[in-house]
């Protein structure tokens, strides 16, 4: 009887991770959209063992892109100690939209809100900080243009989002492709249209 409960406890992951998998595998291919039910389904567990789990799908996708916000924040750093704060920039731009396309599921959860997840809340918020803060070194240096704002970039990931293609890579290669022109038209010359105003929190209609 004494393995009895370790059994339980092995299954219990087993279960768990099986999920997971299937969580990651769905929002990856197809959004933030899938059921619930459709997740337990793939998995081979029961409605239940999902819910008792992960009793709503904000805490699933907590989970399941807990990695990816952490590197999302990783890589802000990183931009913001490159002693070039315009390489610095147009790296972290880089990154973190080839990271958007190539998971349609965390582009949407990077862009949600989490209200009751605040580890996740805090992180994006130190990422937008140390990101406002690479915007103003970079700008210092005269490469980026003086009137961009952090909500230009959001404007990016927005559009980052809807390129979805039934292919993988020509996805990555068309999201490439308009990173690298939002980073010719960032440089310091020639008029744009004033700023639009795009908090994440705007795009939550979109996102969800």
């Amino acid at each position: 009887m004494s393995g009895e409960p370790t059994r339980l406890r092995v299954d219990a992951l087993a279960n768990r991770n099986r999920v997971l998998a299937a969580a990651r595998e769905a929002f990856a291919a197809e959004g933030l959209d899938v059921p619930m039910t459709t997740i337990a389904r793939r998995a081979g567990v029961g409605a239940a063992t999902l819910y008792r789990r992960f009793p709503t799908k904000e805490a699933l996708v907590t989970e399941v892109f807990a990695d990816q916000f952490a590197s999302c924040t990783a890589v802000v750093h990183e931009g913001l100690e490159d002693p070039d704060p315009w390489r610095g920039f147009c790296v972290v731009v880089t990154e973190m939209c080839a990271m958007h396309a190539a998971d349609r599921g965390f582009g949407a959860a990077f862009l949600a809100a989490h209200p009751d997840a605040l580890a996740v809340t805090e992180e994006r918020a130190r990422a937008e900080a140390a990101f406002a803060e690479l915007v103003r070194r970079a700008q210092a240096t005269g490469r980026l243009r003086a009137d961009f704002t952090v909500d230009d970039f959001v404007l990016l990931l927005m559009a980052n989002s809807g390129v979805s293609t039934g292919s993988a890579e020509v996805t990555r290669a068309a999201s490439r492709r308009l990173v690298a022109y939002f980073l010719q038209a960032c440089q310091a010359d020639g008029p744009l249209p004033p700023a639009v105003p795009l908090g994440l929190d705007e795009v939550l209609g979109g996102a969800r």
